[in-house]
């Protein structure tokens, strides 16, 4: 199976007592279904994926694929700190055979780019389904060098990489460079999705997307049929939805939950109570939604 196009992060919704809310989840992944996307990548970032259990994480795939539509990829992210830790919860979850597994550098303690070809291949030789290299050093502390990912996309096991980084001068790089058609180039920053298109990426993880899908699918499709005005208009479009992030001072994933509350489709609870967002936050991303009104 192919990795590419629109695959939206999903969000992990959280009842009061801090359980996830399944019902949620199956009506946000019906959502997500139905609007066209080409996967879905589970237990990430957005997901607050480094702070489930692996019973959780269980969960939460299997439920995003009774919800998933015939022929939508999943990708399952193992964000635990060690190879060890890593190597055990994908022996675990080997049951759920997802179509990708999702993994990041080490991280904690400082790694060299030696240690993190060391992590990656130890863990190819664990898994047991195709592998996609997630770069997130705002959250690892340990970016993954763009001669390190070009030695481990001769892998074969490894399916293409999750950029995260914000590092575009890097990722165009890997993109115009490396022509390997087996190897995909995804980007994971909204801001990027479609400058990252322009330069041939074959597709883009969206966290922001939870909120609005339909311009991600409509700006996939415009780059496939060469339109690049619309790509464009399909960005700035998303650009003005990032003003929900703006308006929570760079809170992601809790501007995401207030939006997604606001919408009337999840409670905005955090696994960790106290990054829950404020009645005030709640107000201000309800005055944004307002504000793109015009948009829809």
């Amino acid at each position: 199976m192919k990795l590419h196009g629109v695959i939206p992060a999903v969000i992990t919704p959280m009842d009061l007592r801090g359980h996830i809310d399944t019902a949620a989840l199956e009506r946000q992944v019906a959502y997500l279904s139905e609007a066209g996307v080409h996967g879905f990548f589970v237990g990430g970032t957005t997901a607050e994926g480094a702070f489930l259990s692996t019973e959780e994480l269980r969960t939460a795939f299997q439920v995003t694929r009774a919800a998933a539509r015939e022929g939508q990829f999943l990708c399952l992210a193992s964000l635990r700190p060690s190879t060890e830790m890593v190597c055990a919860e994908v022996e675990i979850l080997a049951e759920l055979e997802p179509d990708f597994l999702v993994i990041i550098a080490p991280y904690y303690l400082a790694a060299s780019q030696a240690d993190i070809l060391e992590h990656f291949r130890v863990i190819l030789k664990a898994a047991r389904v195709p592998v996609i290299v997630y770069n997130i050093p705002s959250t690892t502390h340990n970016p993954i060098s763009l001669e390190t990912l070009l030695e481990l996309a001769g892998e074969p096991q490894v399916a293409g990489t999750k950029d995260s980084s914000r590092d575009f001068i890097s990722f165009s790089r890997g993109v115009l460079g490396h022509r390997d058609p087996a190897f995909a180039w995804i980007q994971g920053e909204d801001y990027l999705h479609g400058p990252s298109l322009l330069i041939g990426a074959q597709g883009m993880v969206t966290g922001l997307g939870n909120v609005r899908i339909d311009d991600y699918v409509a700006m996939h499709a415009a780059a496939l049929r060469g339109d690049w005005d619309a790509v464009r208009e399909r960005q700035r479009r998303i650009n003005r939805l990032y003003g929900i992030i703006r308006a929570l001072d760079g809170r992601t994933i809790p501007a995401i939950k207030a939006a997604m509350s606001v919408l009337g489709r999840c409670q905005p609870f955090m696994r960790m109570r106290s990054m829950s967002p404020s009645a005030a936050d709640l107000d201000a991303v309800q005055r944004v939604l307002a504000s793109l009104q015009q948009d829809a």
